[in-house]
């Protein structure tokens, strides 16, 4: 599957794929509960190149999120990842599904050259090359390989500088548009919590613990998880104490957290192995610890 990733990466491909984590590694935990695919997710293929994924923390963001993916697929031509986990997929709630003249669809950007003036590849920075329509007489040819405008395989230092520098750019040169979070009670928070998927819905209960107590707690909920919102977790690093970032994995989304406070606020991971979802008091220490 990852081949494939990479391949609609270099091709530019508009496409979908979900993932509903489960715990592993290997055949792991098949019908239980986990989030250790993100870093997968954003650097499974092998090769450079960025890519865009959301986490549905219920069923009725998993229908609205989808919709969503398909259309930052079409606007930056990239695979994007939609990364459920066991819980949400498998959760029974009320799904709102709107008339369909009502949904938002990003139309797919359709090259308005002739035939003969048309390049499959033509793109300048981050810019995002036209597509066309197979049938109406365009010459259209793409791989796998480094390639020039025409999409023809150039083996060069040059031409993969080129090729490549426009994956990375196209994303990271947009990465604040593309970027999708929710906030609540960051003014004047000691220590925030950053969740995504089912863990932030778990998370709720140990922020309401810690308000009791006296502890003004923020919390970001990560709706976009790749790119990475760095933007602003380093200006929140600058306002706060402490992060605390619980995921059902051993580490993975708060290594980015660290990353971008780089000093400025303390950054407490709480792991899960998988299997199940925190238990609300684990998370409610790490805040009490992070703020003494």
């Amino acid at each position: 599957m990852m081949e494939n990733i990479g391949l609609a990466a270099m091709m530019e491909t508009p496409c979908v794929v979900v993932n509903v984590q489960r715990g592993g590694p290997s055949t792991g935990l098949p019908t239980m509960v986990g989030q250790a695919d993100i870093m997968q997710a954003r650097w499974g293929s092998h090769g450079d190149y960025e890519t865009i994924a959301l986490s549905p923390q219920s069923p009725q963001e998993a229908f609205d999120l989808c919709i969503d993916a398909f259309n930052l697929s079409e606007l930056y031509r990239v695979p994007v990842m939609f990364m459920l986990d066991e819980c949400v997929g498998h959760m029974t709630e009320k799904v709102v599904i709107p008339e369909a003249d009502e949904i938002e669809i990003v139309p797919r950007k359709l090259s308005d050259k002739k035939p003969g003036d048309y390049f499959p590849y033509d793109f300048e920075g981050d810019s995002i090359p036209e597509m066309v329509r197979a049938g109406d007489g365009y010459r259209f040819h793409t791989t796998g390989l480094t390639h020039d405008r025409r999409g023809y395989p150039v083996m060069s230092a040059e031409c993969q500088e080129w090729n490549v520098r426009h994956l990375i750019e196209k994303i990271r040169n947009n990465a604040d548009r593309i970027a999708r979070y929710d906030e609540e009670d960051l003014d004047g928070a000691e220590v925030v919590v950053i969740a995504y998927g089912i863990t932030s819905r778990v998370t709720r209960m140990a922020i309401d613990m810690a308000r009791k107590k006296g502890v003004k707690v923020g919390f970001v909920r990560l709706i976009v998880v790749w790119p990475f919102p760095e933007t602003h977790v380093r200006k929140l690093a600058g306002k706060v104490k402490a992060f605390v970032v619980p995921e059902i994995n051993y580490g993975q989304i708060v290594l980015e957290v660290e990353r971008c406070a780089a000093g400025k606020a303390a950054v407490t991971g709480v792991p899960h192995g998988g299997g199940g979802v925190h238990d609300p008091e684990l998370i409610f220490k790490a805040i009490m610890e992070a703020v003494k």
